[in-house]
């Protein structure tokens, strides 16, 4: 049976707002000391295997979970990796949005002066295509609603599928093939069995 490249994703370790559930996307934020933690443990986690190309968002939550994981210096930053663009949505909460658009929700509607669902599909597109070309498998860290839009992607689904895919901070998820490169399929998704909460 012929062994197909796998794609691991690591959604950032948590920040300030990730804990307070605050929209958080170019706004530059650090790891709080329990995401440097969980960084670390993911790293455990990750020991030994081998990557052929190693990813990173370069907002400095992302590329410092990519650095205290181990794979700091083997990284190439990506600016398509980067979070959704809020807009005027930026570092507020889903309350508060849908106090004023109580049916809000952003794979449908996307973000006013930021980015919509298609927006961020380019993105992940373009990423789709570099991680189908490396010969081996690779490791990618980035952020949230970024990742469930590439997931949707790499099935050849609509980016809004993205809704369906939760992913906690320091999570680990990986995409893979079935029977051949044109059966994506997700092989594991959100293990956060190596975070301490």
């Amino acid at each position: 049976m012929q062994n197909f490249p796998l794609i691991y994703l690591v959604r950032h370790g948590e920040t300030p707002w990730s804990v307070s559930g605050r929209h958080t996307g170019s706004t530059d934020l650090p790891l709080t000391a329990r995401g440097e933690r969980n960084a670390r443990r993911l790293g455990e986690k990750l020991e030994g295997l081998l990557f052929a190309q190693v990813f990173t968002s370069p907002l400095q939550r992302a590329s410092r979970t990519c650095d205290l994981a181990g794979f700091g210096t083997v990284a190439s930053a990506d600016g398509d990796l980067v979070e959704w663009n809020y807009g005027v949505y930026e570092g507020k909460t889903i309350v508060e949005i849908r106090e004023q658009r109580p049916a809000w929700e952003i794979f449908r509607d996307g973000c006013p002066g930021g980015e919509s669902a298609t927006d961020v599909a380019a993105r992940a597109d373009r990423a789709v295509a570099r991680l189908r070309a490396v010969d081996g498998d690779v490791l990618l860290f980035s952020h949230g609603h970024f990742l469930r839009v590439l997931a949707a992607r790499w099935l050849g689904l609509d980016p809004a599928a993205g809704r369906y895919f939760f992913l906690g901070t320091a999570a680990l998820s990986i995409l893979g093939y079935h029977h051949g490169r044109d059966e994506p399929v997700i092989r594991l998704w959100n293990d956060r069995s190596h975070v301490a909460d």
